[in-house]
C-alpha cells in the first residue's frame, strides 16, 4: 500500500509532536505522526526533572544560562546552537503553555523554578516531580484535537527512502541523498507500507536500551539514528552518553530502571555510601550538585572501591510534608518497595539516560540529507556539546521543532512526492527458534555496552566491544535478508547499528572529554580532535 503525507513525522515525543502542531496549521498539507507504540510512551513522559528556561529576569540571564551550558558541555558546544536554544528558551515555555501544558507557581502567580546541578541559578521550570508527562499530555490533547494530524500507533518504521531504493548508488560521499518518505510496518497486516512524503522529520528519540541497565522506556532503541546512518547520513557525538548517577537500585526491576530526579539534589539531597559518609568532597566542590558526568564518575568510582551495588541519596533532613510535596511520584514509588525517604536513604546507582549525540542538524535542524530534519534526543544540534545540562533536552526539543516548522514550510513546495519509488519486497518467514535468537542476541548487546562501554572505558574494552558487535551485525543482517520484517529484528538491528556507532566513535576520540572518559588518555589531549 502506498500513502503520501506532506509532512511525515517519526516519533511522538515533545520533539514530534511540537513540530507538528507548528506545521498543522501552515496550510501546506497533510501530516502524520507515526509512531511505534502508543503516543504516551516516549522518553518525554519519563522526564521528571522539568525545562530549563530563563524567566526569573530579576536574578537570572540569558549570559548566564549560555555559559552553565558551555561548561557542562566541556566546552566544546556549538556556541551558536547554545545561543538558539537559551534565547528561544522563553518563547518555547509560552508554546507549551499555549498548547495546554502546566507548570508549577507560587502564590503570587509566577513560577516556581526549581534549581539543578550544573545551573548556576534557579530556572527549571516543572510540574511537581513528572514534568515530562505534564508535557506529554498537554501535547498529545493538543494533537488528538487538531483536525489536520493524523496519528498511527503502533507502525514501526523499518528504513528511510533514498535515492537507493531506485537502484542509485549512494555512499558517503553523495553531496545529494534525498529522503523521499520511509517504509512503514503495519502492524494489523504484518505488511511494509510505503509512506511518501514532501518533508520527513525524525523525532525518535533515544538510545538508552543498548545498555542492560536505563532509565529510558524500552522503546529507545535508536531507530532514527540507525535509520539515517544506513542511509548514509551524517551521525557525530556518539561517544557522549550521559549516565544519570541516581536511578533507583531496585534489583526487582532493571529495565526501565526508576528515575530519581536530579531536582531532589537541587532540593538539598546528599549523596552517602550507605554507611552515611559523604563522598562528593572528594571530586568536585559543587558537591553532590555537580554536572552529571562528574558525580556519575564519583558514584562509579566509590562502589568499585568499597564493593557496592549501589550508593544513597539522603533528604531525610528536609521536612517531610515538603518532600512529599515535591516528589509524590518518588515518594509513592519508593514507599511500594518499603522506603520511605523522609526517614530513610534511597539506594541510587548510574544508568544510562541520554544520548548527547545523533543525526548531525544544522540550526534549522536539518539533516545532511535533503528534505530530511531531525529533532529532540535522536538529534545532535551541538547544543549539548560533551555533557548535557540538566533539562536542556526538553527546551532544545521545542526550540529546534519550531525552527525545523518554519524552515520546512518555507522549502515544502520546491519539494514534490516522488512516484518511482518501488514497494517493499516482502518475501520470507520468520520462525519462533528465530525470536528466540533475536531475543538472546539484544541481551548480549546489553551486556556487551554496560561491560565494555559504560561510564569508564578503555581501548582494549573499546575494541573489544567492536569485535563482539561485528559478529552480531553480520549474523543479524543475514537474519533479516531472509525474514519479513517485525518490530523485534528491526529494533535488534538499530540497537547494534546504535552501538557499533557509539564504540567506534568512543575509540575516535584519543582524549577523556565530557561524558567519554577513559583509562588510557585520562586528561585532555594537546592535539586537535579528528574530524569524523
Amino acid at each position: 500500500m502506498i500513502r503520501k503525507f506532506d509532512f511525515l513525522i517519526i516519533g511522538s515525543g515533545v520533539a514530534g509532536m511540537s513540530y507538528a502542531l507548528k506545521v498543522a496549521n501552515s496550510g501546506k498539507g497533510k501530516v502524520a505522526i507515526v509512531c511505534k507504540t502508543t503516543m504516551d510512551e516516549a522518553n518525554t513522559a519519563k522526564a521528571q526533572g522539568g525545562i530549563a528556561s530563563v524567566t526569573n529576569l530579576l536574578v537570572d540571564n540569558f549570559e548566564k544560562h549560555i555559559q552553565d551550558t558551555m561548561i557542562a558541555g566541556d566546552y566544546i558546544s556549538n556556541p551558536e546552537a547554545v545561543e538558539q536554544v537559551v534565547k528561544n528558551g522563553p518563547a518555547g515555555i509560552r508554546d507549551l503553555v499555549a498548547w495546554g501544558v502546566n507548570f508549577d507557581k507560587k502564590s503570587d502567580g509566577e513560577f516556581d523554578l526549581h534549581r539543578e546541578g550544573g545551573h548556576c541559578e534557579f530556572r527549571i521550570l516543572h510540574h511537581a516531580d513528572d514534568t515530562g508527562a505534564e508535557i506529554q499530555r498537554g501535547l498529545m490533547e493538543a494533537v488528538r484535537h487538531n483536525p489536520n494530524i493524523e496519528v498511527l500507533e503502533h507502525h514501526f518504521a523499518v528504513e528511510i527512502i533514498t535515492q537507493h531504493h531506485l537502484g542509485i548508488r549512494v555512499t558517503r560521499r553523495t553531496p545529494d541523498i534525498e529522503c523521499y518518505g520511509a517504509y512503514i510496518l503495519n502492524p494489523h497486516t504484518g505488511k511494509v507500507d510505503t509512506y511518501l512524503s514532501r518533508v520527513t522529520l525524525m523525532a525518535t528519540g533515544g538510545t538508552g536500551a543498548v545498555y542492560a541497565t536505563t532509565s529510558n522506556p524500552n522503546i529507545a532503541t535508536g531507530d532514527g539514528i540507525a535509520m539515517v546512518y544506513r542511509a548514509k547520513g551524517k551521525v557525530k557525538d556518539m561517544e557522549f552518553v550521559q549516565f544519570h548517577p541516581t536511578v533507583l537500585y531496585n534489583p526487582q526491576e532493571s529495565h526501565p530502571a526508576y528515575l530519581i530526579t536530579e531536582a531532589m539534589r537541587g532540593y538539598g539531597g546528599i549523596l552517602r555510601l550507605p554507611s552515611g559518609e559523604e563522598f562528593m568532597q572528594k571530586y568536585d566542590k559543587r558537591l553532590s550538585l555537580a554536572p552529571r558526568d562528574i558525580v556519575a564518575r564519583a558514584i562509579d568510582h566509590e562502589m568499585k572501591i568499597h564493593g557496592l551495588d549501589h550508593v544513597c541519596l539522603d533528604v531525610t533532613h528536609k521536612d517531610a510534608e515538603d518532600t512529599k510535596r515535591h516528589f509524590p511520584n518518588i515518594y509513592a514509588k519508593c514507599m511500594s518497595i518499603g522506603i520511605d525517604i523522609t526517614k530513610q536513604y534511597i539506594p541510587v546507582a548510574p544508568s544510562a539516560h541520554y544520548m548527547c549525540g545523533g543525526i548531525l542538524v544544522n540550526l534549522d535542524a536539518e539533516s545532511s540529507i535533503r528534505r530530511l530534519y531531525a529533532v529532540g534526543e535522536c538529534s545532535c544540534t551541538g547544543l549539548h556539546g560533551g555533557n548535557r545540562l540538566a533539562s536542556n533536552s526538553l527546551i532544545e526539543a521545542v526550540v529546534y521543532a519550531d525552527k525545523a516548522a518554519a524552515h520546512s514550510i518555507e522549502h515544502i513546495d520546491e519539494y514534490t512526492f516522488n512516484e518511482q519509488v518501488p514497494e517493499w519486497n516482502d518475501e520470507g518467514t520468520m520462525s519462533n527458534e528465530e525470536k528466540v535468537l533475536i531475543a538472546q542476541d539484544v541481551k548480549e548487546v546489553n551486556q556487551i555496552m554496560s561491560t565494555y562501554v559504560g561510564i569508564v572505558r578503555s581501548d582494549l574494552r573499546l575494541h573489544r566491544a567492536w569485535e563482539r558487535l561485528d559478529l552480531l551485525y553480520e549474523e543479524t543482517e543475514h537474519l533479516f535478508k531472509r525474514v519479513k520484517p517485525t518490530r523485534d529484528i528491526c529494533e535488534l538491528r538499530n540497537m547494534i547499528n546504535v552501538a557499533y556507532l557509539i564504540t567506534r566513535q568512543a575509540i575516535e576520540r584519543k582524549e577523556s572529554r565530557g561524558l567519554h572518559y577513559t583509562v588510557d588518555y585520562p586528561w585532555h589531549a594537546l592535539q586537535p580532535v579528528p574530524e569524523k
